[in-house]
């Protein structure tokens, strides 16, 4: 990482995050990592904690087991902070948890965020972060955005190389992340912005069609040739095309969980700072560009849980794509990567670019 995650610029920027936190004086921040990765984050949250007058500790635990770059599904149960419930109840007193591991859709996260303990992730390169920083209009965007797709009863996902999917919303609850956790209980993402919504467990149907260009995740790939994906009943039947489909088959089929085939949140992003091709940028970056691209759509698979489900398997796909066409109900949302519903769009002098 070139530059220095404990400058004073660094911390100044981590400071602003704490505060829009709302950490006040005589609060208390705990820092979690795992086999010392983002040491220097959690130095440098340390030290923006102590000029708000705030306390701190940090906490680095062993990876138990090595988690491969590919599973960002979860984590077995037993392993790691859920092992430990002590360090984890140590947490759960905190005011707030800066998660520099990336604890999402693990059952730790869940018992942290009960409490009533505000908690957000950080692992993002710095330069990410930056041109990302969370602002008060993106935070409107994305509760107007959840509140959109969370009354609506059906969303339409189309785009011109054959997709048509149709999603029945149905028992749970549509999310939206902002950058920053301000409310008791919230989780959520330094610097994301988009909302997602869940099908009910049989609620989607048609078929998914990938275009060259779409990101695959946890590849952090970009697609090179259309991939088309069958899904019935909520499930994925069958993944066709070249090199991509095979890769998506092959992570899918090797956690020998048929869990792992649900479609799990469809969603949209709003950053309008946000670069579609920031992968090959920052190729460390967990891609959280091309999930807040602002107009792009994002398809997933897997784990359900952040969204009140019980699906909690650890194979886990996101894909983000460009170009497509969005409906909910009978109102048009996205045209072919624009937005239309006025409550989404971006200031006309920050318009997303490529």
């Amino acid at each position: 990482m070139s530059e220095d995650a404990t400058s004073a610029d660094t911390i100044r920027m981590f400071r602003d995050q704490l505060e829009l936190c709302g950490l006040t004086a005589g609060e208390t921040v705990g820092i979690y990592t795992e086999s010392s990765r983002r040491r220097d984050y959690a130095q440098a949250f340390a030290h923006a904690a102590t000029e708000l007058e705030a306390t701190s500790f940090h906490v680095d635990l062993p990876e138990q087991p090595p988690r491969e770059a590919t599973d960002l599904g979860g984590r077995d149960g037993g392993t790691g902070l859920a092992a430990m419930p002590s360090v984890r109840e140590s947490f759960e007193g905190a005011d707030l948890v800066v998660d520099l591991a990336f604890l999402l859709f693990s059952q730790e996260q869940r018992q942290i965020l009960e409490s009533g303990t505000k908690m957000f992730a950080c692992v993002e390169p710095l330069d990410v972060l930056r041109r990302l920083f969370p602002t008060e209009d993106q935070r409107r965007r994305a509760i107007d955005g959840m509140e959109l797709i969370g009354e609506a009863k059906t969303l339409r996902l189309t785009n011109d190389a054959g997709m048509d999917l149709v999603y029945e919303f149905g028992p749970y609850h549509a999310c939206c992340q902002y950058g920053y956790a301000d409310q008791p209980g919230r989780w959520d993402h330094f610097a994301s912005t988009l909302v997602t919504n869940l099908a009910g467990d049989t609620g989607v149907q048609g078929t998914a069609v990938l275009q060259p260009g779409d990101l695959v995740f946890p590849f952090a790939r970009y697609v090179v040739e259309p991939v088309r994906m069958e899904i019935k009943d909520g499930m994925v039947k069958s993944v066709e095309g070249g090199l991509d489909a095979m890769f998506i088959r092959d992570y899918m089929a090797s956690y020998d969980d048929d869990r792992g085939y649900a479609v799990s949140h469809i969603g949209w992003g709003l950053n309008e700072n946000a670069r579609w091709d920031a992968m090959t940028l920052s190729p460390e970056s967990m891609g959280v560009d091309a999930r807040s691209f602002h107009g792009s759509v994002m398809f997933s698979t897997g784990p359900n849980t952040h969204h009140g489900g019980e699906n909690d398997t650890l194979c886990h796909v996101d894909i983000p794509m460009r170009d497509c066409s969005v409906h909910l109900d009978d109102e048009l949302i996205i045209d072919h990567g624009r937005m239309i519903a006025p409550s989404q769009q971006a200031p006309t002098d920050k318009v997303a670019v490529a």
